[in-house]
């Protein structure tokens, strides 16, 4: 009789455990995104507070979005890639071969 007695209070005093284990498992991870998105208000606050800046805007603006003041003449440089350099190179080698080995690296695929 007493072991049912246990064993009956073992199994009501189980589930409301496992649910408060739940619960706080689940709290620690919301306290963890409520940090999360704090520190992103804040970030987000201080970028407002940098934009609020005519000057900084102006910056911004041009950086970013290519802006010009009326009568200025905007200019773009566009660098080789990596790519571009590496084939340049390739090619600057093949032209320094003699005519029969790049004939012969054609045949044997070596030139790619």
């Amino acid at each position: 009789m007493l072991a049912i007695l246990v064993c009956a209070m073992a199994l009501s005093v189980s589930v409301p455990l496992r649910t408060y284990i739940g619960q706080r498992d689940e709290l620690a991870e919301l306290e963890q995104r409520e940090h999360q998105l704090s520190q992103e208000v804040q970030r987000l606050e201080e970028r407002k507070a940098e934009l609020s800046d005519p000057h900084r805007l102006e910056a911004e603006a041009r950086r970013r979005l290519g802006y010009v003041r009326p009568g200025e003449t905007p200019y773009i440089v566009e660098l080789p890639s990596q790519e571009e350099k590496e084939s340049a190179k390739k090619a600057a080698a093949s032209e320094a071969k003699p005519w029969y080995q790049r004939l012969w690296n054609t045949f044997t695929g070596e030139g790619k």
